[in-house]
């Protein structure tokens, strides 16, 4: 039997937790969502399966663990170009928006065409998605990226650029570091004189977003491991 929107919502409802609900809201969720665990709605997902139907009425309730649930249970290919595009739009929290990029825009058949529009694009959350298209692209299909572009692109945007394209650009720079050794040198120069996430807090065990400092810890493991 499928599960109704209700329903769904129901069952979120009840795993949320108001100490992980007040977190999210410091962190710019808002009031519309429960506080759930990012592990339980993905065992929540594994029970319903693929459901684009229900998927798309969860989106419609705004509900961030609602739309984190529906982004698991869509059928990329089933969504128009349009209709992925207003989805990145309004996805105006950070897990909500990678999550989309990570599960949904990675495997929508227009996503090199979107890749770009976003690109150039002045809204915020559609400048992330193009910058996590192409960092990802840099990472494991840079065929047909100007790279030095890129780093031109980077060196004269990063430092003002607005909060939510500036991380993805960071990781498109800290990419190109680690993968592309004739290019390393420019993106350690660039990543010292922006000095952007040079002082940024991380756990115990974590590796800097400061790019130097991550491109020279990923380097450093894979030549220990022969990569």
């Amino acid at each position: 039997m499928k599960m109704t929107p209700e329903a769904a919502l129901a069952r979120l409802e009840a795993l949320g937790e108001p100490k992980l609900r007040a977190h999210s809201s410091r962190n710019g969720a808002g009031d519309q969502q429960f506080g759930v665990r990012l592990g339980d709605i993905r065992k929540l997902a594994d029970e319903i399966k693929a459901d684009h139907a229900l998927a798309l009425s969860l989106w419609e309730t705004g509900n961030l663990d609602a739309r984190l649930l529906a982004i698991l249970l869509l059928r990329p290919k089933l969504l128009s170009a349009e209709e992925l595009d207003q989805m990145v739009r309004s996805a105006s929290v950070a897990q909500l928006a990678d999550w989309l990029g990570a599960y949904v825009v990675k495997k929508h058949p227009d996503k090199e065409a979107l890749r770009q529009r976003w690109m150039a694009d002045a809204n915020p959350w559609a400048a992330r998605a193009g910058w996590g298209q192409t960092a990802d692209r840099v990472a494991h299909s840079p065929e047909g990226l100007d790279l030095p572009a890129l780093l031109d692109r980077i060196e004269a945007d990063m430092k003002t650029a607005a909060p939510e394209p500036q991380w993805p650009m960071n990781t498109c720079l800290a990419n190109i570091g680690i993968h592309v050794p004739a290019l390393r040198p420019r993106a350690l120069a660039i990543g010292e004189a922006l000095g952007i996430y040079r002082d940024y807090p991380v756990s115990k065990g974590c590796t800097s977003p400061f790019a130097p400092i991550w491109i020279h810890e990923i380097v450093r493991r894979q030549d220990a491991s022969g990569a």
